[in-house]
């Protein structure tokens, strides 16, 4: 059984640093005014986030600190290092970090400075937290959506520390797979300025059927996590760091749910499971804190279901808010207008003939951390000694400092003489001397700055000629495929960006794969298969058995689109191509560079990006998608199961929205997960001659949804140059996101 775990904290501002350390978190987490996952939280100013770094310290609580966006070109290469070298020097104790670019640069600007990988990294396997290990994480924030059975063998098997979530809000997706808020508003959740548009209504229809009841309206947005029960169960799978979220939610709150959090483990880490008992009342203030239509317990037990969804957002009752109210004036009272104080202790030697000698220390730290004082020498009073009381009453004031007294022993000898001003000077000069000791502790220094990394301008006798360039046509359905079969001759065409590579999606077309890549070499073009989105403990258990089938299947390369499905191809010894997809993000050269030194061949860009920004970044291993449906979602949720109406049969139906809006979705029912994709396709097959400024390998039509007759539509207006036919987005070619 294990007997270690951290209380992980939200600190959204600075009032939230100081009621969650004053309610009992181990460690907190905390974004600055950049690059955090909480653009809109109340983040501080870089001086102000350098004394929360220290006030943590001073209360021996670590700090994290959170760098968990994507960073685009400009930003990682001018920015980042100021940004995070004065962190580093004042003792940041890591760096939350969901860009490999970011990941890449922290090793090589900060080598101790210890990375946790975020759980917008999307880690739902041992293959990606082994992978993660090996490059340098320290810690593992999983995926949302893991069971407890999935987390014991990450644990044993990978063998990194572990860090969940086990109480707050959830997203419906898999953190780091969504674009829904990027692609509705340009409010990226990767850029940490999410809009929430899973919180909003949807009606779901099917065939023009509608299949959602009246009143069960909010299909994507799912309950809030309570863990309390399964705290046992959580920290016995191998879970080392049990975090809150809350970064958004008002102090009190968060002090609330860590107090509560804080008395079960303690309660846990003295009893262990037996008898571990959770009671009604402090649910019941857990609830009052917070909660959408109740709690759920996440996905640590089942792996989705209309119970952990919040269809009905209902009001809460009068008597509800009252409660609410009077839980926040209490709350408020204990851990926001009252600041925890760090208890010392010390000893006073008081000696006629000697200078005065103060030995300080904070409580539990031990000798280490013991600072010594000296002052004026002690006099024999000639007329009215001073008492031990009277030296106690100097000694134990504080002022304006963060201690407060436990334990002073006084050890004085003879009578004494000995001025108050020489005491107050002693006891300020100790105090000033501790507090400096105990961050001195944990501050580092630089002595070499990073050098600037030199720029490769691609001058017009450089440039990709764009007649080199290639097409690569997606598919998801046999249908598709066919479409694309029947235009082979005309694809195949010279003097035009001709096709080179079908990629075909092994999660819906796995059994005809062999047959499909024979029939796409006859037409002597290159076959790809698409590994799923998602490549969980299932999934992973399926390709183990089958490995001979995937280590010779006559494809030419694999599209990679998770870390475990990285893992895996290395592990099988894969020697053929390795082509990312968009959705393992590469969105600066360092991220770029890191995956080409591990033997990747090709990128897709990713989708959030402009068209200048995709310049800055783009060479000769690109893709570029120039059609396509957008996939906004990838969710464990399955929005049949929410219904009621799971037949454990692949199909599609559509989620429309408030302005009418209809979004496909597709539920991928051999590894269970939906994706929602964009009511609109990206179109920008007309925009040629701005593409053929970009450096590129090729472009790639991605087709999802469509029928065969739709594919073929698509595929005529891109070789006759006809105009598009219904509506279309340029997606984020012009606009990019903030």
């Amino acid at each position: 059984m294990s007997r270690r775990l951290e209380i992980l904290a939200p600190a959204g501002g600075m009032e939230s640093l100081k009621a969650v350390i004053a309610a009992g978190a181990d460690a907190v987490y905390m974004g600055g005014q950049k690059f955090g996952a909480r653009a809109f939280a109340d983040n501080p100013d870089p001086e102000m986030l350098l004394w929360a770094i220290d006030y943590a310290h001073l209360h021996g609580i670590r700090f994290y600190l959170t760098v968990n966006t994507l960073l685009k070109e400009r930003e990682l290469e001018e920015e980042l290092y100021e940004y995070l070298r004065p962190c580093y020097e004042r003792g940041v104790d890591a760096v939350i970090v969901q860009d490999l670019g970011v990941f890449r640069a922290v090793r090589e600007w900060f080598a101790d400075l210890s990375i946790h990988a975020s759980t917008q990294m999307t880690v739902t396997g041992v293959g990606g937290a082994r992978f993660l290990k090996e490059e340098g994480a320290d810690r593992v924030v999983l995926a949302r959506e893991l069971s407890l059975k999935e987390i014991k063998k990450i644990r044993e098997e990978a063998d990194v520390e572990l860090e969940c979530f086990v109480h707050g809000a959830l997203c419906y997706c898999y953190s780091g797979q969504c674009m829904f808020s990027s692609v509705l508003g340009g409010r990226s959740g990767n850029r940490g300025r999410c809009a929430q548009p899973c919180r909003l209504r949807y009606e779901a229809k099917k065939e023009g059927q509608i299949l959602s009841k009246k009143g069960e309206n909010y299909l994507l947005s799912p309950k809030d996590i309570c863990t309390l029960s399964l705290l046992p169960e959580i920290v016995e799978a191998g879970v080392y760091s049990l975090k809150i979220e809350g970064r958004m939610k008002r102090p009190e709150y968060a002090a609330g749910v860590v107090r509560i959090y804080r008395k079960y483990a303690d309660w846990y880490l003295e009893h262990g499971a037996d008898g571990y008992q959770v009671l009604d009342k402090d649910l019941r203030e857990l609830s009052l804190l917070f909660n959408r239509d109740g709690f759920s317990k996440g996905y640590y037990g089942q792996h989705n279901g209309r119970g952990m969804m919040a269809l009905w957002n209902q009001e809460i009752s009068k008597e509800e808010k009252q409660a609410y109210e009077t839980l926040i004036k209490e709350l408020k009272a204990q851990f926001v207008e009252k600041e925890q104080a760090i208890p010392i202790e010390g000893t006073l030697y008081a000696k006629v003939g000697e200078p005065l000698c103060l030995k300080l220390w904070r409580k539990g730290s031990g000798q280490n951390g013991k600072v010594t004082v000296y002052g004026e020498t002690v006099q024999e009073a000639k007329n009215r000694p001073m008492e031990e009381e009277k030296l106690r009453k100097q000694m134990e004031k504080t002022g304006n400092t963060p201690f407060v007294w436990e334990d002073l022993t006084i050890l004085a000898e003879g009578v004494l003489f000995v001025p108050v001003q020489a005491l107050n000077a002693l006891r300020r000069d100790a105090l000033s001397k501790l507090q400096e000791k105990i961050l001195q502790g944990y501050q580092k220094h630089i002595e070499t700055p990073k050098t600037r990394t030199e720029k490769k301008e691609r001058g017009k006798d450089q440039a990709w000629e764009g007649s080199r360039r290639k097409l690569h046509l997606s598919v998801e359905t046999e249908e598709q495929l066919l479409a694309v079969f029947k235009m082979a001759e005309s694809l195949k065409k010279e003097g035009t960006v001709s096709a080179e590579a079908v990629y075909l999606d092994a999660e819906s077309m796995e059994e005809s794969l062999s047959e499909q890549v024979q029939k796409i070499h006859q037409l002597g073009w290159k076959a790809y298969v698409m590994l799923p989105l998602i490549f969980r403990n299932d999934t992973a258990a399926r390709y183990e058995k089958n490995r001979i089938f995937w280590q010779e299947l006559l494809a030419d390369g694999y599209v990679i689109r998770n870390l475990e499905e990285y893992d895996f191809l290395r592990r099988i010894k894969w020697k053929k191509e390795k082509i990312l997809d968009a959705n393992v993000y590469t969105w600066n050269q360092k991220s770029r560079q890191f995956w080409r030194e591990r033997g990747i061949d090709a990128m897709t860009n990713p989708l959030e990006l402009n068209s200048r920004e995709l310049m800055e970044i783009s060479n000769e291993d690109s893709i570029q998608v120039i059609y396509g449906r957008y996939p906004m979602m990838v969710s464990a949720g399955c929005v049949h199961q929410t219904l009621k109406q799971c037949h454990r049969q692949p199909g599609q139906l559509v989620l429309k929205d408030r302005y009418q809006k209809e979004f496909p979705v597709k539920n991928y029912c051999r590894d269970c997960y939906n994706v929602i994709y964009n009511s609109q396709p990206l179109y920008l097959l007309d925009r040629l001659e701005e593409l053929n400024k970009i450096c590129l390998l090729g472009y790639r039509m991605m087709f999802t949804t469509e029928s065969r007759q739709e594919v073929l539509a698509v595929l005529k207006g891109w070789l006759f140059g006809q105009e598009a036919k219904g509506e279309f987005t340029r997606g984020h070619w012009k606009r990019g996101v903030e």
